[in-house]
């Protein structure tokens, strides 16, 4: 996540630096670390940010099942933790989930395919 992401991010929640430095459990010269380019966004704080954008009041989470969504063959759904628990919606989500057929090493990794997938698209309309 780039800092434009995170300050993007932060006014479609219609935060604060100070709330949204509570809502991610870290300080406030963290948020504005980021925002300013100083330092790394966490992959922590980036999934944290995710999922509030996912989860904001309002958002729709009627979308099908990343797993009809993406054709997901059985033999692969079967070794998956989305849909072991039924988080098909929130496949991004979870680290180990078995994305184009191989489980990404990194968070870093998993998000470049996420951030490209049409359910992670949908999951943050």
């Amino acid at each position: 996540m780039t800092p434009s992401e995170f300050v993007t991010a932060r006014n479609v929640l219609g935060k604060t630096q100070k709330v949204m430095a509570r809502l991610l459990g870290v300080s406030l010269k963290a948020v504005h670390s980021y925002e300013q380019g100083w330092r790394n966004i966490p992959a922590h704080v980036e999934r944290q940010v995710f999922f509030l954008l996912a989860r904001r009041p309002g958002q729709s989470n009627e979308h099908p099942p990343c797993w009809e969504q993406t054709d997901c063959p059985r033999e692969i759904r079967d070794c998956c933790p989305a849909w072991e628990y039924d988080a098909g919606n929130l496949c991004w989500f979870a680290c180990g989930t078995v994305c184009q057929g191989r489980v990404k090493q990194s968070w870093k990794d998993k998000m470049q395919i996420c951030k490209s997938c049409a359910v992670f698209q949908s999951s943050l309309e």
